[in-house]
């Protein structure tokens, strides 16, 4: 059979995992702090007898977009935005750091402070944070967390760390499956002290939904194209077949 079927459902494919990454980026339209998915391809000639006249389209990389969304205020103190470059860490699901732009805090049942996702927030030093019960908590402009109890006066206000916000290289993070970002060498990077932290705004998602959806009809259309090119190939296949069998 002719080539074309096997160029043609490969391209089909690759236009289905464009259409899924759009519509994971759209999913997370309203998540706080989301970075958008990128896929990228390239072509690659067909090896083989004849003329390299054809090609195919193969992945070639999975990236992430860095452009920082929009700082909204909440009114919240305990919800907090970095603005410009900056992580907040985490402790992800297996025990290991991770990063986030998602600062929506508060105190979970257990006495640790979380974020909106529910991962435990880590201190400059590594370790989670937590608080005292019955305690409301406090965040200075530096990161600095203070635990204050509910029916005492501000003498009794208590210093239980400080935030630890990372600035590692974009370029050395990769994205996990959880769309939390790490370092590609699986080092923790170090506590940056002038990340500057913005306290009662969130940091919206940087996905655009109409672009989304832009992206989300052409690859709708280059699939269905495809489709074609392989209903093609195999009318033309029968066309051949019935000549050849005329010709005996």
């Amino acid at each position: 059979m002719d080539r074309l079927v096997y160029l043609a459902a490969m391209a089909a494919r690759n236009a289905e995992l464009r259409q899924d990454n759009v519509a994971s980026n759209l999913a997370n339209a309203s998540t706080n702090g989301f970075r958008s998915q990128l896929l990228a391809f390239r072509s690659a000639a067909v090896e083989g007898p004849g003329m390299p006249v054809r090609a195919y389209s193969v992945e070639s990389s999975t990236g992430a977009d860095f452009t920082t969304g929009v700082l909204q205020p909440t009114g919240r103190e305990t919800d907090l935005a970095i603005d410009g470059k900056g992580w907040f860490a985490v402790r992800d699901k297996g025990n290991t750091e991770a990063y986030t732009r998602d600062g929506r805090l508060h105190v979970s049942q257990n006495g640790t402070i979380v974020n909106g996702r529910g991962d435990t927030v880590l201190s400059a030093d590594g370790a989670p944070l937590s608080v005292p019960p019955d305690s409301q908590i406090e965040i200075g402009q530096d990161g600095t967390i203070s635990a204050l109890p509910l029916n005492g006066s501000r003498v009794n206000l208590v210093v239980v760390g400080k935030l630890k916000v990372v600035n590692p290289p974009e370029a050395s993070l990769v994205r996990g499956d959880d769309a939390l970002f790490r370092r590609a060498d699986g080092r923790p990077a170090p506590d940056d002290p002038t990340v500057r932290i913005v306290a009662g705004h969130v940091e919206s998602s940087n996905v655009n939904p109409v672009e989304s959806m832009v992206q989300m009809i052409s690859a709708q259309r280059m699939y269905d194209l495809q489709l074609k090119m392989i209903s093609s190939a195999e009318a033309n296949a029968r066309a051949a077949n019935s000549l050849y069998s005329t010709s005996q």
